[in-house]
């Protein structure tokens, strides 16, 4: 399960933000200072969704949308613009664009939003195969990939692409160990070189969340020196 996200921004530190929010929610990032190399990328690489500035050198947001539309009608664009102004918003909309976020915004604005258009790229029929997306439980909690979420009993949970590939091959090597080389391959790609260090706060973070004993977790069990495991049964049983 990955998605692939385009970045079109010509400031740089605006483009780098993004990209670091959204690679560590676990999504990979395709990166453009100018329209006519959003173009490119897109035609190229087809990504999942796009997020695209509107005034951007060589060719602006909207004449991109235009651009992509005609290519495929149906990926999510989200505007990104310092403009306010509500006709700026109606133009977007109307030329395709599936949401409008004002600059300057905060880091959980554009993640609930891009939250929000990851979960309709998981449920669209041309999204990662089903048996990606399916719905699995550990123990007690319920995870459910393509809402981005999980549930123990009436309680609901956001996760982030990341744990959810990192739950997702726990679950399915279920009693075996997998090492660490593994669990970032997977959860992080090959191209990206976490340290272990990395690995383990992420699994820390993601214990405080699911399990309801962190300090004795049921969920992930670890296995010094080498990695992680995940027991189909309680070890008490």
């Amino acid at each position: 399960m990955q998605l692939l996200v385009l970045v079109a921004e010509d400031d740089t530190v605006t483009r780098r933000g993004l990209i670091e929010v959204l690679s560590v929610e676990g999504f990979a990032c395709l990166q453009a200072a100018d329209g006519r190399k959003a173009c490119h990328l897109f035609e190229q690489h087809r990504p999942n969704f796009v997020c695209l500035d509107v005034m951007m050198p060589e060719m602006n947001g909207y004449e991109v949308c235009r651009r992509i539309r005609a290519i495929d009608p149906h990926v999510p664009i989200i505007f990104l613009t310092a403009k306010g102004e509500e006709a700026d918003k109606v133009v977007g909309l109307e030329l395709g664009g599936d949401d409008y976020i004002v600059k300057p915004f905060g880091v959980k604005e554009v993640l609930a939003r891009m939250r929000a258009v990851a979960r309709r790229c998981l449920s669209s029929p041309s999204g990662p195969s089903p048996d990606s997306t399916a719905a699995f439980s550990m123990h007690d909690l319920e995870i459910h990939p393509r809402q981005l979420r999980a549930r123990r009993g009436e309680h609901w949970l956001d996760l982030t692409l990341r744990e959810i590939k990192i739950l997702q091959l726990l679950f399915v090597e279920a009693g075996q160990v997998v090492d660490r080389n593994r669990l970032m391959n997977h959860a992080w790609g090959q191209e990206y070189l976490p340290t272990s260090r990395t690995l383990d706060q992420h699994v820390s973070q993601l214990r405080k969340r699911i399990e309801q004993d962190p300090k004795h977790p049921a969920i992930i069990q670890t296995v010094h020196g080498i990695g992680y495991r995940y027991d189909s049964k309680p070890e008490h049983q």
